[in-house]
């Protein structure tokens, strides 16, 4: 381990300070010790986020403790009920029913989890942010090359340049580092067809409208409301017309499209997080018209519920201020790294919100991946050995998760064949998201192939023949 004197063993930019990011940052730090170089390069002029509430699983909150934040996160978190007598998990509606929905069942899951506002989690990992770690605000990345002798030529929107060793794509969705990495690939390791299918995000033909207010203000409005008492799922289809459609729609055309709200506590159970969704599966895949993310007015997000049960129409009157958000997805990369650059998070997976495990793993991406860039073992000329272990990793596991929210999602909207028939399902297993033991397991056998990978690539040719 190197003294904080020494030259460090070569240079890191991560490429946004979202969660992905900054954990990242923290992580390398931690275990590095001042033996990698770190420089953070923000678009923006603060480290801020976008976005309300967040739900951070038992495999994330492994990973806090790890990098010493875990009671700080407690202390701001709302807890998910943890008793053998109280179910723990969402209790979910068939809400559908203007005259009043019923319990459609209540899911129960082993893990304890903690519900919080992104910009909460934010701030903490900000206040984690190590002093040796540079971040470069009002830089967006717009493109990026590798250099003759191997280091990386970093080119921002104000026309400023840098170099690193190592680049880390923790950029979002519209991530320029995973455009970048798919335009200018190797044709003879990805299909040119599909080039355009990896670089873009794709709309998934869901809108979300989000919004938060103070739990006082639905009590006193509908004391005895359902939401107040813990995490509630209301679904069902909605009827749309001209007037409440996002798209065109013919004078007097109704048509049924799939709808449901999540709703739960946050800031320590002060404050209610409603995130509800309309999708329309017919444009799945088309282009998006219009902003991402947009202000809407109270009176749109109630009309496109007007068909649901009084507990969500007296919900939907709390909120003010809501914004309505065009669900984007990442489609299945076949790699998440290639030579010296890897992507993490959102710009490597990005998925739909249903199971709330998108921070979450972006948190497991930058644990895996600090831990290996900071472990003794990994120097510049093996780098591409140890990202490739973070892919093997890493990889396969947030695309599972993913499609487990996507089928989730259809369920919630009962768009799930063999699920509405009767069968008694109560027996069947969770998400399987705790299925290969944990986030500490995952760095575990990461390390496992980094000692096997540099030991086999350090071993002199006639000792492998």
């Amino acid at each position: 381990m190197s003294s904080s004197s020494a030259a460090p063993k070569f240079r890191v930019a991560i490429c946004g300070a979202g969660i992905g990011g900054l954990a990242l940052a923290i992580a390398i730090e931690k275990f590095a010790q001042h033996d990698v170089q770190i420089n953070v390069y923000e678009s923006r002029d603060d480290i801020t986020t976008a976005g309300a509430g967040i739900s951070i699983a038992l495999r994330a909150t492994e990973i806090m403790r790890e990098l010493g934040m875990y009671e700080e996160i407690f202390g701001v978190s709302t807890k998910f009920p943890s008793s053998d007598l109280v179910p723990s998990g969402p209790l979910v509606r068939k809400s559908d029913i203007s005259e009043g929905g019923f319990k459609w069942f209540q899911r129960i899951t082993k893990q304890e989890g903690l519900l919080m506002t992104r910009q909460d989690l934010v701030d903490i990992l900000k206040q984690h942010l190590p002093a040796s770690c540079t971040v470069h605000f009002n830089k967006h990345l717009t493109t990026y090359n590798k250099q003759p002798a191997g280091s990386i030529a970093l080119h921002f929107a104000d026309d400023s340049a840098a170099t690193t060793d190592v680049l880390i794509g923790a950029d979002g969705i519209r991530s320029s580092v995973r455009k970048t990495f798919f335009e200018t690939i190797d044709r003879g390791l990805v299909n040119s067809s599909k080039i355009a299918h990896y670089a873009n995000a794709y709309w998934t033909g869901s809108l979300i409208y989000r919004a938060m207010f103070p739990v006082e203000k639905l009590s006193k409005m509908d004391p005895n409301n359902v939401v107040s008492k813990g995490s509630v799922l209301f679904c069902g289809k909605g009827k749309v017309n001209c007037r409440n459609h996002w798209f065109y729609l013919p004078p007097n055309e109704v048509i049924i499209i799939p709808q449901h709200i999540t709703s739960y506590l946050v800031s320590q159970g002060t404050l209610i997080n409603v995130v509800a969704y309309v999708s329309d599966k017919q444009k799945a895949g088309t282009p998006f018209e219009g902003h991402w993310v947009s202000d809407v007015s109270r009176e749109e997000f109630e009309e496109a519920f007007q068909n649901f049960e009084p507990a969500v129409k007296n919900l939907l009157k709390c909120c003010e201020n809501p914004t309505r958000w065009a669900l984007h997805v990442v489609n299945e990369l076949p790699l998440s790294t290639c030579d010296r650059v890897a992507l993490i998070g959102d710009a490597c997976h990005a998925m739909t919100s249903h199971l709330g495990a998108g921070a979450g793993q972006a948190i497991e991406d930058a644990f895996v991946l600090g831990r290996l860039l900071a472990h003794p073992l990994t120097r510049l000329d093996n780098i591409h050995v140890a990202l490739k272990i973070y892919q093997d990793v890493r990889l396969s596991v947030a695309q599972f998760i993913a499609r487990e929210s996507e089928d989730l999602g259809y369920m919630y909207e009962f768009n799930t064949p063999g699920y509405y028939d009767g069968t008694d399902r109560g027996n069947e297993g969770e998400e399987g998201s705790e299925g290969d033991g944990g986030a500490i397991a995952g760095w575990l056998k990461a390390e496992r192939k980094l000692q096997e990978s540099v030991t086999l690539y350090n071993a002199p040719l006639f000792s492998l023949l």
